[in-house]
């Protein structure tokens, strides 16, 4: 069921500096930041957090790298992501995600594993979380400098993998680059993405991509993003989104940090025949 949306377009009063992590790993965050090195050594401080997915009742370490920039930390979308992947293996009957899960029915009728494919996956939480608590076979992206890091996160949370059926593989995507997408091909059933709408050069590059994948192939695949939004222009990206998908909030978390809103999920899925038929008739 889709989430009545709120349409203010004003910008939200969010540091995306220091909304990095959820309110309720400041603590813990702070304590880490006691044991920081000098600052001419910062290039080599590293901090590494353990999750506890309850639902299998095992962690997964995930190795960030703050000084390198973004795409090596932990942002909120990706915690409240890997929470309602965790909660779904839990509880799916009342699970926001179950309605687009048990539409992948293409691999639950050749009894397959579950193909995910994450864009912009930086250290790689969900897309491990996903291999996980689905027993998935998972394909990793991210620009060709964070894949190191996103190799390591990967490499060592093989274990807990390894018992529970999923698989990760990292590769490289730049968004928009044909060759590239390509390479990565199309044989995916679900993609996953957090905290990906932040640059606006960006929006541009990420909807070629998702045209590519979602609208470019046989099997019909949705796309699931969980996003914080901090600026008006946000709203942009959105809107030319909804020209080419059917776009719906599936989940919302309530706020924190003192922000007036929390993460939110949504879903991209090709436009139906009746949406298509819909445009220039209906309003926004």
């Amino acid at each position: 069921m889709a989430i009545q949306e709120d349409d203010d377009d004003s910008d939200t009063d969010i540091n995306p500096v220091t909304m990095i992590l959820p309110e309720d790993r400041q603590e813990e965050e702070d304590s880490d930041d006691k044991l920081k090195p000098p600052a001419d050594q910062e290039h080599t401080y590293q901090q590494s957090q353990r999750h506890c997915l309850r639902s299998i009742g095992l962690t997964v370490v995930i190795r960030q790298l703050r000084s390198q920039g973004l795409s090596f930390q932990l942002w909120p979308a990706a915690t409240a992501l890997v929470t309602l992947l965790d909660n779904h293996r839990s509880h799916p009957t009342t699970s926001p995600l179950t309605s687009t899960l048990s539409a992948l029915t293409s691999c639950q009728a050749s009894r397959r594993r579950l193909r995910i494919l994450e864009l912009g996956s930086g250290t790689g939480f969900v897309g491990i979380a996903a291999a996980a608590t689905l027993g998935a076979d998972v394909t990793v992206t991210d620009l060709p400098h964070v894949l190191p890091n996103l190799q390591f996160n990967a490499e060592a949370n093989s274990e807990v993998l390894a018992r529970h059926g999923g698989t990760v593989e990292v590769k490289p995507l730049s968004w928009g680059e044909a060759d590239q997408m390509e390479a990565v091909g199309r044989d995916y059933d679900l993609i996953l993405g957090s905290d990906v709408v932040y640059h606006d050069h960006l929006y541009d590059p990420l909807l070629r991509t998702l045209r590519f994948f979602l609208l470019g192939g046989e099997r019909r695949m949705m796309f699931v993003m969980g996003h914080l939004r901090r600026w008006k222009k946000e709203s942009a990206f959105f809107k030319r989104a909804r020209k080419v998908f059917d776009v719906e909030m599936i989940h919302a978390d309530p706020p924190s940090n003192g922000s007036r809103i929390g993460v939110a999920v949504y879903r991209f899925s090709p436009k139906r025949p009746q949406s298509l038929n819909d445009v220039g008739s209906s309003k926004e």
